[in-house]
């Protein structure tokens, strides 16, 4: 038995604003706060967010937190993180690892601080450079989101991602017509995530009316699990694809590597939470460039922990395009982090805040 001692607390989020996918909305959201501490230093904790999303993580199960307790009650039995074990728990993985990091961070001195967690100190743990992030424009109706995007344009967003599936598809085409009439893909930069809206026999239609308005990509254009007739789409394609559903569940690596040289998509999309925690999407990561794969790193409707976490891990990768990480100022209830939106770029303030849920 280990000196280390957890509290694992159930939380619910708050939207401010309905969320709307193209699998329904979200009013609210559950997760689970994991606090580790050691029992010579009590005054230290490292905080940590398990948040699985429902119906769509692998670990989204109707007995998640008795199955979460076993593994923290292994960790703190040996000192020693199974990650063969939480595979298929990556939701879990990820707020282990998140805790882990954050107690043993240098800048975890107040109780509940989830600061830097990182194994490295980089840039942005430091607070000398911030991490760019698209602008992200939820589904709607067609007035509703064009408003959206028009705030976006004035905030000075130049990577716009617009989730789309959820009304009629001329409709949403009118709407990226309309930003085009007025910015040039030089002005703005547009992705798109259909969340699997597509019938295969009309997405390679759909791909060609969306290329012809520059599009930089679209994320899961036909729902995962098809991998011959996504494989078909990706070799096909006018418009660069990028996976995100189809590599949830997917967690041995060698199904990895058979995904990748299947479908050998243009871009690859890793959400922590849903994709291995940072163990597990840091093997997404070498496989992908193996392959000469592109990808990029976006949150799940984290709270600010499990948000700031993702970016501490993002800022050690070689990202170089706009990043997912700007849902940080969706909940009325958020966990407080030193996190803070620039223009279009993410920052760490490196304050020490903390905020009892």
């Amino acid at each position: 038995m280990t000196d280390y001692q957890y509290k694992i607390e159930p939380y619910i989020l708050h939207f401010k604003q309905p969320a709307g996918t193209s699998r329904g909305i979200y009013t609210e959201r559950k997760i689970w706060l994991l606090s580790l501490w050691k029992t010579d230093a009590p005054e230290r904790i490292g905080l940590g967010e398990c948040a699985p999303l429902p119906q769509l993580s692998c670990d989204d199960l109707e007995d998640y937190e008795e199955i979460l307790n076993a593994h923290c009650a292994r960790f703190v039995e040996t000192g020693i993180l199974d990650y063969e074990g939480l595979r298929d728990y990556p939701s879990m993985l990820m707020g282990l690892e998140t805790a882990i990091w954050s107690l043993w961070s240098p800048h975890c001195r107040e109780t509940r601080t989830s600061p830097s967690a990182s194994p490295q100190m980089t840039a942005f743990a430091q607070g000398t450079m911030g991490i760019p992030i698209n602008g992200l424009i939820w589904m709607g109706d067609a007035s509703t989101m064009l408003s959206r995007i028009q705030d976006k344009l004035r905030q000075g967003f130049p990577c716009i991602k617009l989730k789309i599936g959820a009304i009629d598809f001329e409709e949403e085409m009118q709407l990226l017509q309309y930003i085009r009439q007025h910015y040039s893909s030089k002005d703005i930069v547009l992705r798109v995530d259909a969340n699997g809206a597509f019938a295969p026999d009309k997405a390679m239609d759909y791909l060609e009316r969306l290329a012809a308005l520059d599009m930089h990509s679209i994320e899961q254009p036909i729902m995962a699990g098809q991998w011959d007739k996504m494989a078909y789409l990706c070799q096909n394609t006018p418009l660069p694809i990028a996976l995100d559903e189809e590599l949830i569940g997917v967690n041995d690596p060698f199904d990895k590597m058979a995904l990748l040289e299947t479908i050998r998509p243009q871009y690859i999309i890793l959400k922590p939470s849903l994709h291995g925690g940072f163990h597990g999407s840091s093997e997404w990561i070498r496989l992908a460039k193996e392959r000469g794969i592109g990808y990029w790193i976006t949150s799940a409707l984290e709270s600010n922990v499990g948000l700031n976490a993702i970016a501490q891990w993002t800022a050690t990768q070689d990202v170089r395009i706009p990043q997912g990480l700007g849902t940080g100022q969706l909940f009325e209830n958020n966990i407080s982090m030193p996190l803070e939106i620039r223009g279009d770029q993410l920052f760490y303030t490196g304050q020490n805040i903390t905020n009892n849920p």
